[in-house]
C-alpha cells in the first residue's frame, strides 16, 4: 500500500507469460501497471510471481519463476495510464547468485517476498532455496543472510514471508508436503542471521504482517486433505501469534497489508478478491 491508499497487486496470470502488477485505488477500481511478468504452468498449477513491496514511489517486484528482482518507478503513475511492459523496467538477477550457493538437493529458487531492514537494505525469502538473501542498498550486492532450517526430518519449512520489527525479522514458513496441519512454525532472526523459533502450531502460513502494536498476524492458506488429496476450501484463516484465529473461514489467502491502524486488507489467491477488516 502506498501513501495514497493505493494498493500494488502481483497477478499470477494463466500460464502464458502474462502476469502482471495491478493498482487498486481507495474506491476498488483496478487498473493495470505492468504486463508480460513470467508465467508458467508447472508442477500442477500456474507459477511465476512473488510479492510486490512499495516505498517512495517505487515498486519492488518478485518473479520468482524467471529469478528477478524488477523495480518500477511509479510515482507519477495515474489511474488511466498505459501499462508498461516487463521488459522496459530496470532488473536484477537473483537465481544466479541463489543457484551459486548450493543450499538445497537439487539446487532451487524462488524467490518470494520481501522487507526492508536495518540501513534499509533489502532482504528477500526464497521458498525454494529455504534462505534470506541480503541485497544491498548501495552496491545492490547479494549476500547469504540466513538459512531457515527444516521443520522437522525430511519436512522443508518453505519460508514464504518476512517483517522487521525493529530488532528482529519474523519469518513465517508454509511448511512442505505433506503440509500437516499445525506443523508450520514461525522463526525469528537475528541481525546476525542467527534464525531460533519464535512460535509453533500454524499451518500453512503465506504471510506474516505486523499490526501498529508490533504484534504479528500471520495468514494461514488452507487445511490440507488426503482423501481425497488437496486443499479445503475456506479452511484458510488469519491468526494472532498466540494461534488464535482472527478471521476464519477464508479461501487461500496469501497477503495481509495495514493501511491505518486498525484497517487491513486480505489477498484471496483462489478467489482474485481483497477484503477489507477492520481490527
Amino acid at each position: 500500500m502506498d501513501e495514497k491508499g493505493q494498493l500494488w497487486v502481483a497477478e499470477t496470470g494463466t500460464g502464458n507469460n502474462d502476469a502482471q502488477v495491478s493498482m487498486v485505488t481507495p474506491q476498488g477500481v483496478v487498473h493495470t501497471v505492468i504486463t508480460e511478468l513470467n508465467s508458467v504452468f508447472a508442477n500442477g498449477s500456474i507459477e511465476g510471481m512473488g510479492h510486490v513491496l512499495y516505498k517512495s514511489g517505487k515498486l519492488y517486484i518478485l518473479n520468482g519463476n524467471a529469478g528477478r528482482l524488477y523495480i518500477a518507478d511509479v510515482s507519477s503513475f495515474k489511474a488511466g495510464d498505459a501499462p508498461v511492459k516487463a521488459s522496459s523496467l530496470e532488473s536484477e538477477d537473483i537465481r544466479t547468485f541463489v543457484h551459486s550457493l548450493n543450499l538445497t538437493d537439487p539446487i532451487n529458487s524462488n524467490i518470494y517476498q520481501l522487507t526492508f531492514g536495518p540501513g534499509d537494505h533489502l532482504y528477500l525469502v526464497d521458498a525454494g532455496a529455504n534462505a534470506i538473501i541480503k541485497r544491498d542498498k548501495d552496491s545492490k550486492a547479494l549476500s547469504l543472510f540466513a538459512q531457515i532450517p527444516n521443520i522437522a526430518a525430511g519436512t522443508e519449512a518453505v519460508p514464504t514471508g518476512i517483517v522487521f520489527d525493529g530488532s528482529k525479522f519474523l519469518v513465517s514458513t508454509l511448511s512442505g508436503a505433506p503440509f500437516i496441519k499445525g506443523s508450520s512454525k514461525i522463526f525469528q532472526v537475528d541481525l546476525a542471521g542467527s534464525v531460533s523459533e519464535y512460535k509453533i502450531g500454524f499451518t500453512t502460513a503465506t504471510d506474516i504482517l505486523l499490526t501498529a502494536n508490533a504484534k504479528p498476524l500471520i495468514t494461514e492458506f488452507a487445511e490440507f486433505s488426503f482423501n481425497p488429496p488437496g486443499f479445503v476450501p475456506a479452511t484458510g484463516r488469519i491468526s494472532k501469534e498466540d494461534g488464535t484465529t482472527l478471521l476464519g473461514g477464508l479461501t487461500m489467502p496469501t497477503d495481509l497489508e495495514r493501511s491505518a491502524d486498525n484497517v487491513y486488507y486480505v489477498l484471496s489467491y483462489a478467489e482474485g478478491t481483497i477484503q477489507k477488516l477492520s481490527y
